[in-house]
């Protein structure tokens, strides 16, 4: 299919059915008036909160969230309005808002920042109740968030609702894994409630190609030689894991409330593989033998977070709480990797690595909201954090190995106030400052960085008519990404391989500066009955003293002194702008054609374009945006039968991005294809089956570097396959 189509369907979504909600609607049958009856959905209800809410925010409620029967919650966020997955077709990654890297995109779980080595894959859709997405920082969520906020709120009790109860089991390549997640909702008097469990059994194969091509001009350092290497590896991994947390509630009087919300992550992982590579070299135009070699390889690791969270809210008045919140966490991450080198080449060495880190984190936040006259609601609160990494390393090279030491203190104020100002406009204004002290020790001695950043941000809401539900929201802000404990204090971490400007060595840079970012939002909505919901947002950022791993040719490096040496390491580059248009269009298929199935649509079209001012075009983009995503999905459930069937198209075009003179990075394109049906047998037993990646296709990435008398040029091609989910739902 031709990834223009699903863009091309969710225009005419979006245009028809602007056309359709302003036309005036025929008269109806008089009948008798059985007085006003109201029933609103989950989905009502989603979209009503994303309607009232004056800073732009997405909500992504239990509806929705179980609709498609996906494993994790990255699998339901890549279908949202700009959101894309780092990574392999179907395989799960990072999360990125409007195809921005690591690090722009600030995690929040229950309205706290989530704790180091956390991946969102680790979640389950059982273990959420409800996903909110804001488009522009605020000040009480905080502006690291240049491309936006994640705010993940964890499943919430009911007295009244029964247990869910999901067993799966999954087919991908013909490899079998388990799955299974169950929801306990606490049906006592004096707590409110709920604790789930989420527990699998993964078996997921690996199979790539990288091909290199390598040239290199004498220049009096070395004579020229050229080499062409083909390297194929596959493995085959298992992972198990057992996810946990639970949301406890006291209600006391006066107002009084605590809530509890432990969280615990365990993971273990391990892989065989092997290695095949054979190198053809030519050295001064003499064509050497060809060189062959293959290795066997083992890699074992093993992830253990716990963490709890704490809110304590006391009610004054009417008018007046306020709220405390604290966290408590610690986390161990251990692995190890072996490679027998099975030849004498010399191509693949014999080594093995083992790493360890431990990370103790605090967080300590107290606010106090006011509602006060003439409709103002003021926010104020302080927040502190911390953060202790300790990290110890055992390489075959030296240079790789070592010990760190580093801690993280983080404190923020902010004041915040969102009011009415008449029927046609509300405001929301908020200032925050917020402090970062990043400390650490390596093997190449102490380093130390500090940043400051004030944050002043501003959002709108116009409503022309007040009593229709359109309406045009505005946002001024400012925001910041702050470098990361790994940018500034990493250890040095040697190529495995032959070094070269695809396999470079990587250091740390203490002397990183924060970016700043200037941003715009616009968006104009339209929101239906039904739950139905038509939006256009443009958006823009300036960035300033942007963060991107160069690499470059050294010859003064500690660890080999006169030799050669190409170096990656974090660098500010200089000023970046971005920019991009979301379009969005959820509604019910026979509100807009008469005649047709109750087909629930869901579709989506963003455009991106950045430019890095400090680097020459062409596609002097911002590192893994593409230039568009696309999503259109539906749901149908038959009349006839009990079952409702649906899926989803998922599209990124490839793109080139050039991030110094010397190096450009290719990404493939991706289309993920996902379809399930649920056969419901009574309302307490469904049959789901899902298969995602309907039409596995190889996913192709490449590294090219020009530059010194050297240009080498490498190839990756990743398979990827169907993945079939067959799981009995059960409520008990």
């Amino acid at each position: 299919m031709n990834f223009k189509q699903p863009a091309v369907l969710a225009l005419v979504s979006l245009t028809s059915t602007w056309g359709w909600a302003q036309q005036t609607p025929p008269p109806n049958t008089p009948v008798q008036d059985m007085g006003r009856v109201e029933i609103k959905s989950n989905r009502d209800n989603d979209t009503e909160e994303r309607r009232q809410s004056t800073a732009a925010k997405i909500v992504i409620g239990r509806e929705e969230l179980d609709k498609q029967g996906d494993g994790t919650l990255g699998e339901v966020l890549k279908r949202l309005p700009g959101v894309t997955i780092q990574g392999a077709p179907g395989r799960g990654g990072a999360i990125r808002m409007r195809g921005l890297g690591g690090g722009y995109t600030q995690i929040l779980m229950d309205g706290q920042r989530v704790p180091p080595g956390f991946s969102i894959d680790s979640l389950t859709p059982e273990m959420i109740e409800k996903v909110e997405i804001l488009r522009a920082p605020t000040a009480e969520t905080g502006a690291r968030a240049i491309a936006g906020t994640i705010n993940i709120v964890l499943r919430e009790g009911l007295r009244a609702n029964p247990d869910d109860l999901k067993v799966g089991t999954a087919f991908e390549n013909g490899h079998r894994s388990e799955g299974l997640n169950w929801v306990h909702n606490i049906k006592s008097e004096a707590l409110n409630g709920t604790f789930t469990v989420s527990a699998m059994n993964q078996w997921r194969p690996e199979d790539n190609t990288t091909l290199t091509d390598t040239d290199v001009d004498a220049l009096g350092k070395m004579p020229a030689w050229s080499s062409h290497r083909e390297r194929h590896t596959e493995s085959l991994g298992q992972r198990q894991g057992l996810n946990a947390n639970a949301r406890l509630m006291w209600r006391g009087e006066e107002g009084k409330t605590l809530v509890l919300m432990p969280f615990m992550v365990y993971s273990e992982f391990s892989s065989a593989g092997h290695v095949d590579l054979t190198e053809n070299k030519s050295i001064g135009g003499l064509v050497q033998p060809v060189a062959t070699d293959s290795a066997n390889t083992t890699n074992n690791t093993r992830f253990v977070m716990t963490r709890l969270n704490g809110q304590w809210n006391q009610r004054f008045s009417a008018d007046s709480r306020f709220e405390f919140k604290f966290g408590l966490g610690e986390s161990h991450f251990k692995s190890k990797f072996n490679q027998l080198a099975l030849g004498s080449t010399g191509l693949l060495n014999t080594l093995e690595e083992s790493q360890s880190f431990k990370d103790l984190s605090q967080s300590w936040n107290g606010k106090l909201t006011q509602v006060l006259s003439n409709g103002h609601q003021m926010v104020s609160g302080v927040e502190l954090e911390g953060v202790r990494r300790t990290e110890d390393a055992v390489a075959e090279v030296a240079d790789d190995a070592g010990n760190m030491r580093a801690r993280t203190q983080r404190w923020a104020i902010y004041t915040q106030d969102e009011w009415s100002i008449n029927p046609n406009w509300s405001a929301h204004a908020g200032l925050r400052y917020e402090s970062i002290l990043t400390e650490g020790v390596n093997e190449e001695g102490e380093k130390r960085n500090k940043s400051g950043v004030l944050t002043p941000l501003l959002h709108a809401v116009w409503k022309p008519v007040p009593e229709s539900r359109d309406q045009v929201r505005m946002s001024l802000t400012r925001s910041y990404k702050t470098p990361t404990l790994f940018n500034l204090v990493a250890r040095t971490a040697l190529s495995r391989e032959t070094n070269s400007p695809t396999r470079p060595d990587r250091i740390g840079n203490p002397g990183l500066k924060p970016e700043l970012a200037t941003g715009i939002d616009v968006a104009v909505e339209r929101y239906l009955a039904d739950g139905g919901v038509l939006s256009a947002n443009v958006f823009r950022r300036n960035i300033s003293d942007l963060i991107r791993y160069v690499t470059s040719e050294r010859y003064d490096t500690v660890w080999a002194p006169g030799q050669r040496r190409f170096v990656s390491s974090p660098q500010n580059v200089g000023d970046a702008i971005t920019q991009g248009i979301e379009l969005e269009a959820k509604f019910r298929l026979d509100q807009v054609w008469t005649a047709v199935p109750p087909v629930d649509i869901r579709s989506n079209l963003s455009f991106f374009n950045s430019r890095v001012l400090d680097v020459l075009g062409p596609n002097n983009r911002l590192d893994q945006q593409p230039k568009m995503t696309a999503n259109l999905g539906g749901d149908y459930r038959i009349r006839a039968f009990p079952l409702t069937v649906g899926g989803n198209i998922n599209i990124n075009p490839d793109y080139i991005t050039r991030r110094t003179q010397e190096q450009w990075v290719y990404q493939g394109s991706k289309r993920v294809v996902d379809v399930y049906g649920l056969w419901k047998f009574n309302p307490a037993t469904a049959l789901r089956v899902t298969i995602s990646n309907l039409t596995p296709r190889d996913y192709l990435t490449g590294t090219t570097y020009i530059g010194s008398g050297f240009s080498e040029t490498a190839n990756t091609n990743t398979r990827n396959w169907q993945n079939v989910q067959v799981r009995m739902e059960m409520k008990i």
